[in-house]
């Protein structure tokens, strides 16, 4: 039982002099005695897969089966892991595929849309639409709950056809307790999907289904069929996709839907009135078009010309890459399609010295002409598959979470441990799996320079230096090796162009950086187009680092002076099945004194605030020393946004304690693995440990492992 006081077990990580002092100020929350060993022997040692925004592992092929739940066996205490469902392939309503391509339908610009005679079907026809055979929810609920679902759907939509109330109806519908997060979530947007007209609520674990009262409500304004689509449009939250009522001219009828629309919906969508030609009678017909709002990261962005005309081509992949840096990967792949390296997208960065998969869409490039260089970057330790056309790029964040398959090897007690090294390994993993890990960011955010930093280089951009961030990007490590002579020479002669014929071709960053300097000069103006020759997922990167870096320190500061305790003026996440940074302010609660002292929360629901213009800090010491460090920085006045760079900063929030999910691990001696290491000789009957699990978008497997092992890692 963790107690409630700040105690020794919140001591500080030993340094890692390959990351500076920084890390020395992380602190442990469990309290066992953990390990040694060593990760990344070899990139095959640490694996790692994406899991996308449906729970399904990206490394997978699209055309793999469907294992219902039902069909899946607890997971054993062993390395082999359990099947993964398959989200991508399932389909809802009509088909997954279908549903999305009807979308499409209304982005184009397209708007011959059919009319309601035309779709008018379903459920006058005798096959309704409640009785789907092909049902994304058939994989997840038994065939007695979906049925149960399906009767509560159609006597709901019954009612509500035949224009009666409710009355003798149950009004809400429980599925049952559903203990894993991807599943609920999963199943939330299942049943959504497939029954717009209705809402799922969570308690407790437990989804709830009811009526939604607010389809109804539009049905007394537009056509049932049209409610049932602009339903599916709002859950589906596909990113600049519309939706487009019937055409309208009755100029009032119009301003109640205008008005209904921003009134429920107006934080998350926005409505036009557009004319089209009525082409049998020669008149203009109103149709109202509703579109979901901007995003503070795409605002400001110029449209590429074939973006206006609607003509920009989307290919989306699953890239493998092993003992590769990923922007290095990215820009042999620009250099092969004939591309830039802005021109792609993904959801998250992923290690170098490792395997990894991972989602990725590249636009102007068609997937015939990316199948054609598969062959061509096997060379590069790279593999592109799961080739497909999307509609859209992928943006930072749009991820579930990571899958990694770890070895750790040469297992070792701590100094003066007279205890099994096993009993001390398992010991420390189901400690962290019941009690959670401090929710760092990894040293990775950082970068491995011993000089300069990311997080600095962020700092410099807020500030608007931008020259300063030129040169730090720029600094030389102290190492002979042609990257930092070339560095070495720009920093004492600011030559860009005698600085290029010494940059390797791989460093594309820097070649980026340095032909812009060259062409625009080493002025202020000259620095900031050089930083334009980056893509704005990487000039938001480095901004990132120095968040994540100070929340790092307020983490560590908040659990020394408070410990495990929910004190008051802390902030708590009142939604259990929030995993990720990006819920609102409205999620976030500041603990009362009353609520503190009746310990109504958990310490797992503490939220600490990411720097950014849209957050709230916490109303007690932590709040006070986020404003001394802003004050530290130089960044009292700081509005966190960089105009000349296009950057926005509105922050977020991100918990201090996490989990690994579906963990499972295997103690072997390392002659009963398959060793894949050059050069290596290594002891065989040294003890290795074989682990698997799963974690959220933006946790990190290393801070994981330290806090099981209660030590660094080394790699």
């Amino acid at each position: 039982m963790l107690s409630t006081e700040p105690r020794h077990y919140y001591r500080r990580m030993e340094e890692d002099t390959d990351y500076r002092i920084r890390f020395s100020s992380l602190c442990f929350f469990n309290d066992h005695i953990g390990f040694h060993g060593t990760i990344k022997s070899s990139p095959s040692d640490f694996i790692v897969i994406e899991i996308d925004e449906q729970g399904q592992l990206v490394n997978k092929t699209i055309n793999e089966p469907i294992f219902k739940i039902s069909e899946i066996q607890p997971e054993p205490n062993n390395f082999p892991k359990k099947t993964k469902l398959d989200l991508q392939n399932l389909s809802f309503e009509d088909g997954r595929n279908q549903e999305v391509n009807t979308l499409v339908k209304y982005t184009d610009g397209d708007q011959n849309h059919p009319s309601g005679s035309e779709k008018e079907d379903t459920i006058s026809d005798g096959t309704s639409k409640c009785e789907e055979k092909a049902d994304v929810l058939s994989s997840f609920l038994d065939e007695k709950t979906h049925e149960l679902l399906n009767n509560f759907a159609c006597d709901i939509k019954e009612k509500w056809l035949s224009e009666t109330e409710l009355i003798g109806l149950p009004l809400e519908f429980s599925i049952g307790r559903i203990l894993d997060k991807n599943q609920r979530a999963s199943l939330h947007s299942a049943i959504r999907q497939k029954f717009p007209f209705l809402i799922t609520v969570g308690k407790n674990s437990e989804i709830v289904v009811k009526p939604n009262l607010e389809y109804k409500e539009l049905c007394h304004l537009v056509s049932e069929e049209e409610a049932f689509d602009f339903f599916k449009y709002l859950d589906a939250k596909k990113e600049n996709s519309k939706f487009t009522f019937k055409p309208d001219a009755n100029k009032d009828h119009r301003k109640a839907v205008h008005h209904f629309v921003n009134k429920k919906f107006g934080n998350l969508v926005e409505t036009k009135s557009f004319s089209e030609m009525n082409c049998s009678t020669g008149n203009p017909n109103v149709v109202i078009t509703v579109r979901f709002r901007e995003k503070a990261h795409k605002r400001g962005k110029r449209p590429l010309p074939e973006c206006q005309e609607g003509n920009v081509i989307y290919t989306a992949f699953t890239l493998r890459k092993e003992n590769l840096e990923m922007f290095e990967a990215i820009g042999f792949l620009a250099i092969k399609l004939g591309v830039i390296p802005s021109d792609f997208s993904y959801a998250g960065l992923k290690d170098k010295k490792a395997i990894t998969y991972q989602a990725m869409v590249v636009r102007k490039v068609t997937p015939e002409r990316l199948k054609n260089i598969e062959k061509e970057i096997e060379n590069k330790r790279m593999n592109v598959f799961n080739i497909r056309s999307v509609d859209d790029s992928l943006r930072l964040g749009q991820l579930k979470g990571n899958h990694f398959d770890i070895v750790i090897r040469n297992l070792k007690k701590q100094i003066n441990d007279s205890a099994n090294l096993r009993e001390r390994v398992m010991e420390a993993i189901e400690n962290v799996k019941k009690k959670g890990f401090v929710n760092y960011y990894g040293p990775q955010r950082f970068g491995k320079g011993r000089k300069v930093h990311t997080d600095q280089i962020g700092l410099a951009l807020l500030k608007n230096e931008m020259m300063k961030a030129i040169k730090l990007f720029l600094t030389p490590e102290d190492l002979d090796d042609p990257v930092n002579r070339a560095k070495k020479y720009f920093l004492q002669t600011e030559d860009a162009k005698g600085t290029l014929s010494l940059m390797p071709e791989f460093k594309v960053r820097e070649r980026a950086l340095l032909e812009a300097l060259h062409r625009f000069g080493m002025t202020e103006e000259g620095c900031i187009q050089a930083w334009f020759s980056l893509p704005h997922s990487m000039r938001i990167f480095y901004v990132h680092a120095y968040t994540s870096k100070i929340w790092n320190e307020a983490v560590s500061y908040r659990l020394a002076t408070y410990g495990a305790r929910v004190v008051e003026g802390d902030l708590v996440c009142l939604d259990e099945d929030i995993d990720d940074e990006n819920f609102p302010n409205s999620k976030v609660h500041l603990v009362t004194e009353e609520e503190g002292s009746a310990n109504m929360y958990a310490i797992h629901q503490v939220v600490l605030p990411i720097l950014g213009y849209n957050i709230q800090y916490p109303k007690n010491k932590v709040g006070q020393w986020y404003h001394d460090i802003l004050s530290r920085d130089g960044l009292q006045t700081c509005r966190f946004k960089v105009p000349t760079l296009k950057l926005n900063v509105p922050g977020c929030y991100r918990q201090i304690l996490k989990h690994p999910r579906n963990l499972s691990y295997q103690l072997m001696e390392d002659h009963d693995i398959d060793v894949k290491m050059k050069g290596s000789h290594i002891d065989e009957t040294a003890l290795s440990l074989l682990i698997s699990f799963d974690l959220d978008a933006s946790c990190y497997a290393t801070v994981c492992l330290k806090e099981i092992m209660k030590h660094d890692v080394l790699n």
